[in-house]
Parts: structure tokens; C-alpha cells; sequence
């Protein structure tokens, strides 16, 4: 069977396209990314939000926390943001809602939400996230791995913590800070006391020179 130069062009193009549009597809979710994040440790996580409808905008974010003991959003011009805690003071949710005139996230666009964590002493934190759109559809991203590995239709943005961090290791560092600096006092205070004592030194041995010259003259 034979097959035209132009033919076989075009079914590669085809299958290109097929694997690039896969690929926009399976990266419009909404994910995670805190750089440098750690467990236990303090962190900004980055929520990016993009629309995958075409024709209604994001209008609200909600991501479920799993309890921090600390959890504060980042102002965002036409965004109100609010914080949920549980009667332990611990941090369950976090919302931001379009303000009111602001169309929200456009079709084609997506949007970032800052939020400063605490976050918790494991390998991997999980943050649900519900995105509401102008037209009332709800999409809840609150979904694991397939057991076979492969990427579920609606996965739930989450983070890998790298090992270490958290408040041992901030009072560890601010140990260590304080030691440097008592150090560099002392170390600055017996440089002083060493000059002090070679100035009264030389005064000293200027005051005997001039008895001896002053007892050869009498």
C-alpha cells in the first residue's frame, strides 16, 4: 500500500495536534505550587485557577484546609477573601468571592490566589478546591491518583513537602543566630579590653621612662 509524502504529513500534524490539545486539557486544572514548602515549615501557596468554560466565568474559589494553625490570603483587588476556623482557632477553608461588577475569571483566562500557611508535618497535603462559575455550574477538584497511576478527570491541587522545617527548626536557626551574635559580642569586647590594656601599657611604660630620665637629672 502506498502512501503519499502529503498524506502521511498530514496525519502527523493530525496526531500532533491531538497530543498537544491532550495536553492543554489534562494542565487546565486547578493545581498547587509553593516553592521551597516543607514539612511542618511556613510557606505561600499559589492557587492557579484557570476557566475551562467557554462561555461563563470563575466567580468563586473555595479550598478545603486540612486544620493549619495559621492561614492568611493576600488582597487582590475585586476579590473578598475569608478564612474558616474551626473552635480551635485552626484554619478548615479558605473562599475568595468576585467582588460585586467584577466579571470574575474570563473564558481563556485563569487566576492566581495567594494564601500564607503553616503547614503540617507530612509528605504530601491535599487542598479540595470548588470553582463556581457565572452560571452557577459548580466543579469540585477533590480527586486522588488512579490506582493505575494515571491522572483522575477532576485531581485535588496537591502539594509534596520536602522533609525538615517547621518550628523546631526556625528555633534551631534562631538558636544558632543568637549564638553567632553573642559570639561576635564577646569576641568584640576582648578586643576592646586588649586595647585598653596596651593603651595603659604604653601610658605605663611612659610614666617609667620619664621617672627614670627625671631621677638622672636630679
Amino acid at each position: 500500500m502506498h502512501i503519499s509524502p502529503s498524506r502521511a504529513f498530514g496525519a502527523a500534524v493530525a496526531a500532533a495536534t491531538l497530543t498537544l490539545l491532550g495536553a492543554g486539557v489534562a494542565s487546565a486544572h486547578v493545581s498547587v505550587d509553593a516553592p521551597g514548602a516543607s514539612q511542618g515549615g511556613y510557606a505561600v501557596a499559589t492557587f492557579k485557577v484557570p476557566t475551562e468554560s467557554d462561555t461563563a466565568s470563575t466567580t468563586k474559589v473555595s479550598v478545603a484546609l486540612p486544620n493549619l494553625k495559621s492561614a492568611r490570603t493576600e488582597p487582590m483587588p475585586g476579590w473578598a477573601s475569608k478564612v474558616d476556623k474551626n473552635d480551635k482557632g485552626e484554619a478548615v477553608a479558605v473562599t475568595w468571592t468576585a467582588d460585586p461588577g467584577n466579571p470574575g475569571v474570563a473564558p481563556g483566562q485563569f487566576q492566581r490566589f495567594a494564601l500564607s500557611v503553616a503547614l503540617p508535618k507530612q509528605e504530601k497535603v491535599s487542598f479540595p478546591a470548588t470553582q463556581t462559575y457565572s452560571d452557577g455550574k459548580v466543579v469540585v477538584w477533590d480527586q486522588k491518583d488512579n490506582p493505575d497511576g494515571s491522572e483522575p478527570e477532576h485531581p485535588a491541587p496537591t502539594l509534596t513537602l520536602a522533609a525538615g522545617g517547621g518550628d523546631d527548626d526556625h528555633a534551631a536557626t534562631t538558636t544558632d543566630a543568637k549564638e553567632a551574635a553573642d559570639s561576635k559580642d564577646t569576641d568584640n569586647t576582648a578586643r576592646w579590653l586588649g586595647g585598653i590594656g596596651l593603651v595603659l601599657g604604653a601610658l605605663g611604660a611612659a610614666l617609667g621612662i620619664g621617672s627614670v630620665i627625671k631621677g638622672r637629672k636630679s
